[in-house]
């Protein structure tokens, strides 16, 4: 009976405010939540923030222009080498500051060529992946400080049904607890958001290496051809 009564209340208290018709708005619902909404805001602010910046940085690194490599490969083979670093100078993406690496090492053991590509692959990959592990770990904090929001919350309420004198009032119960499940609410809502961010991004990014990786390996195969 009891239960039935405090979900009675806490559906009227969800759709009305001050005994009135005037439906709870959400923003006054997420000022109830306490001061623990204040670090899970901040933590949704730095996941949109790094969502959008590693969006837009890693749509510049994956645009190569198509006759890239055909170009490049022209002049390699002509001898036209400044022209080929030139043209490289003029693109900031990772491959063709890659490219551009290879090309100044011509010449060198093919060996040397092929580590020092590598190497400024590796720099670049570091480059893309910057701020992804900070967006994981908001994904895994977010939710973890909505359930300690919850906690404090119960406490709270718990503390001031002890101190209520007489019977308890089920909607007194059921206000403070659905206040408290605010930020359980709230810490998951910006947990799902971030790990959705985030395995976007990681996918993004593999997409990228994976173009380094072919156009390395068919630089390389210019280099072998018989002149």
């Amino acid at each position: 009976m009891i239960l039935t009564q405090i979900t009675t209340a806490a559906t009227d208290s969800l759709s009305t405010a001050d005994g009135g018709d005037e439906p709870v708005k959400l923003i006054s619902l997420l000022f109830d939540g306490g001061f623990m909404m204040v670090p899970i805001a901040l933590l949704a602010v730095a996941s949109i923030y790094i969502f959008f910046e590693r969006f837009f940085t890693l749509k510049k690194a994956s645009q190569v222009p198509g006759q890239f490599m055909d170009n490049i490969k022209e002049m390699v083979q002509k001898g036209d080498i400044s022209e080929a670093r030139m043209l490289c100078a003029q693109s900031t993406t990772p491959i063709s500051k890659m490219i551009e690496k290879g090309i100044s090492r011509i010449g060198s053991p093919l060996k040397n060529i092929e580590v020092s590509i590598e190497n400024v692959g590796k720099i670049e990959i570091f480059k893309l992946e910057k701020n992804l592990s900070l967006l994981a770990t908001i994904a895994g904090a977010a939710p973890m400080l909505g359930f300690l929001g919850t906690v404090i919350g119960m406490i709270q309420a718990f503390i001031a049904i002890a101190q209520e004198e007489g019977s308890v009032s089920p909607k007194l119960l059921s206000e403070g607890i659905y206040t408290a499940m605010v930020t359980t609410a709230a810490g998951l809502f910006v947990g799902i958001i971030a790990y959705l961010g985030y395995n976007y991004l990681v996918s993004q990014v593999q997409k990228v290496v994976h173009k380094m990786e072919y156009t390395s390996i068919d630089f390389i195969d210019l280099l072998q051809e018989p002149r």
